[in-house]
Order: C-alpha cells, then sequence, then structure tokens
C-alpha cells in the first residue's frame, strides 16, 4: 500500500507541472469564466482546469496499471465526461444535451461495466434484492452526484478541495475494506486533484470548470458506488455521508425551489456558499468553512463503520438536526422556514403556561 501511495503522488506533481500549461492553453482557447450577478470572480478567469486533473489522473492510471473488470468501462465513461465538459466550458452546451450524455455513461456503467447494487444486507439478518430497480438506483446515484459536485463548483476551490476530503475519506476507508482498486484510484485522483488545487484556491489562477466538476463528481460517484456496494444498509448511508456537502446542497435547492414556486432547474444565489458570503464571511473563510463540514461528514462515515447500528441511528439524527440547523440559520429555504425554531418557541410557550 505504501509504493502504491508513493506512486500515486507523482500525480500530484504531475499536476502541478501540467496546470500552469492548462492556464496558457485556457487563455489561448479564449475558455474563460467572465463574472456575472451570480458569480464571486471580477475579472475573466481562465477554466479549462479539468483537463490538468485528467491529465494528471491519466498518467497516474498508466504508472500505476490498476486492474479490475469494471476498469475499461468507468476509463470510457471518464472520457466522455471529459469531452462533455470541455466542449460545454468552450461552446456552452444546453442542459439538456449534457443531462442526456451523462445518462448515457450511467446507463454505460450500469450495463455495459456491471457496477450496481443488486441487494443489500440487513443489520438483523436477511436482504433486500432491489431485482430491476438495481440499475435505476445506480444510473440516479451517478448522474445525481455529478451534477451535485458540479453545483458546488461556486468559489475558488470548494469543488476541488471537498472533492480531495471526500476522495481522500474513499481511498482510506477501501484501504480498511481491503478494495485496492477502489483505493488505487481514488488516491491517484486525489493527488491529482489537491496538485490542481494549489492553483485553483482563492484567488484563483484557473477554474476547474465543468470539465472538472462533471469528470469529478463521475469518478466519485463510480468509487463510492464501488467501494461500498452490496454492503449493510446502515453501511449504506457511508457514501451518502462521505458527499454530504454536495448531496445536501444539492438536495435543499431542489427543495428551496419548490417550496418558493421556482422551476427546480433555474439557478439562484441562495447555495450554502452564496449565504455563508451573505452573513458576513470571506471568500477564504467560507470556503474553509465548508472544507470543515465536510471533514465533519467525512469522520461521521468513518464512525459508521465501527458504531453498533443504534450508534449509527444516533449519528444519522444529530446529522439530520445540525442540517436542519444551518438550513434555519442561513435561511437556505426562505426567512420563514423554520420549523425546528418554531417547535422550540411553542414548546417554550407551553412551559410558560404551565
Amino acid at each position: 500500500m505504501l509504493t502504491i501511495v508513493g506512486l500515486a503522488s507523482i500525480s500530484l506533481v504531475i499536476s502541478l507541472l501540467v496546470t500552469p500549461l492548462v492556464v496558457r492553453y485556457s487563455k489561448k482557447m479564449n475558455a474563460t469564466d467572465l463574472p456575472n450577478q451570480r458569480k464571486m470572480h471580477k475579472a475573466p478567469i481562465p477554466t479549462l482546469g479539468g483537463l490538468a486533473i485528467f491529465i494528471s489522473f491519466f498518467a497516474g492510471l498508466m504508472i500505476l496499471q490498476p486492474t479490475s473488470e469494471y476498469h475499461l468501462a468507468i476509463v470510457i465513461g471518464a472520457v466522455i465526461m471529459i469531452l462533455l465538459g470541455y466542449f460545454d466550458d468552450i461552446y456552452n452546451l444546453s442542459a439538456k444535451f449534457k443531462f442526456i450524455i451523462q445518462l448515457g455513461v450511467a446507463i454505460l456503467i450500469a450495463f455495459w461495466g456491471g457496477i450496481h447494487i443488486e441487494f443489500i444486507n440487513l443489520p438483523f439478518g436477511g436482504q433486500v434484492n432491489f431485482g430491476f430497480l438495481s440499475s435505476v438506483i445506480t444510473i440516479l446515484w451517478i448522474v445525481g452526484v455529478t451534477n451535485a459536485i458540479n453545483l458546488i463548483d461556486g468559489l475558488d476551490g470548494l469543488a476541488a478541495g471537498v472533492s480531495s476530503i471526500a476522495l481522500m475519506t474513499i481511498a482510506g476507508m477501501a484501504v480498511i475494506m481491503g478494495d485496492v482498486y477502489v483505493a488505487t484510484l481514488a488516491l491517484i485522483l486525489f493527488f491529482s486533484t489537491v496538485g490542481f488545487l494549489r492553483y485553483n484556491f482563492y484567488p484563483a489562477k484557473i477554474f476547474m470548470g465543468d470539465t472538472g466538476s462533471l469528470f469529478l463528481g463521475y469518478m466519485i460517484s463510480v468509487l463510492a458506488l464501488l467501494g461500498f456496494k452490496n454492503v449493510t444498509i446502515i453501511s449504506f448511508v457511508i457514501p451518502i455521508f462521505i458527499l454530504g456537502v454536495p448531496i445536501s446542497d444539492t438536495l435543499i435547492a431542489i427543495f428551496r425551489r419548490y417550496i418558493n414556486k421556482q422551476k427546480i432547474t433555474s439557478p439562484d444565489s441562495s447555495h450554502l456558499h452564496h449565504r455563508l458570503l451573505q452573513f458576513g464571511l470571506t471568500h477564504r473563510q467560507t470556503v474553509l468553512a465548508i472544507y470543515g463540514l465536510s471533514i465533519m461528514f467525512s469522520i461521521a462515515a468513518i464512525l459508521f463503520s465501527m458504531s453498533t447500528i443504534w450508534g449509527s441511528i444516533s449519528i444519522v439524527v444529530v446529522s439530520l438536526f445540525s442540517i436542519q440547523f444551518l438550513i434555519e440559520t442561513l435561511e437556505l429555504i426562505n426567512s420563514d422556514f423554520k420549523p425546528l425554531t418554531k417547535l422550540y418557541k411553542g414548546l417554550r410557550q407551553l412551559r410558560q403556561r404551565l
């Protein structure tokens, strides 16, 4: 394992060397992210940074040459995703077209690659077989996580940092579970992303663009799925915790738009990072705060793997209350959506009357 870590770290060096070249290439291609009312940067920033991550990752694959029955399907899916993101960053493809391609890649992974959750073992004995729903769940997971990573890519270093934390956690858990293939891919991608983060952290010299966010989202979704497939129902929550920040932010955004009678696909400025900035945190403080939240979710995932059933249930309850506390404090839905606050005030009034 130490040899794998050492060789995988070469991807870090490659990423550090390649990213400045991608900056020049992005400028030459005029692939820049222009500022607008929803974005935080004030000047055009080169994008296509995902190319640096992909090149470093691919170099790591050539060096380590990990093998698995799923490997070819995963790599083909990765190439399609990187091309989709690349052309989107240059030509601004329609959301419908991007969704169709993402759906196609997910179908490729589920049916040709054979990566899907066929069943879950219940903690008290027995198992639940998903049947034909196994492929549907897999497809929804891949498309959902891919877009979740894409949605949090709103501040310098945010998506790259959150992805790095998730990848390091997946790699660590894979080592514990003895899954060398998942650990190897996660480590290569981790080092590739950290090298890019050197140029992407605030103030960013380059953005990853959809080239990076779609590729990272896809890879993380597949690695999380592959690393924790067919485990107990309690343990199956582990990948959801590892990706707690992007998943919760996406679900909250969907619920917010539904409650406020907006289109589900319509962009807004009420994501977690937007609200933290509006509450007075600086750009750097906001990113670091979300890093901290991601680390907390990862710790919760690790505790899941070591807890009893009731301990795991307690972690879920505490986490859900914590998320609701954030929703109400930062007004992530709207200023009136505060059920816990209203319940607390109601109980106080009842106590005073008694």
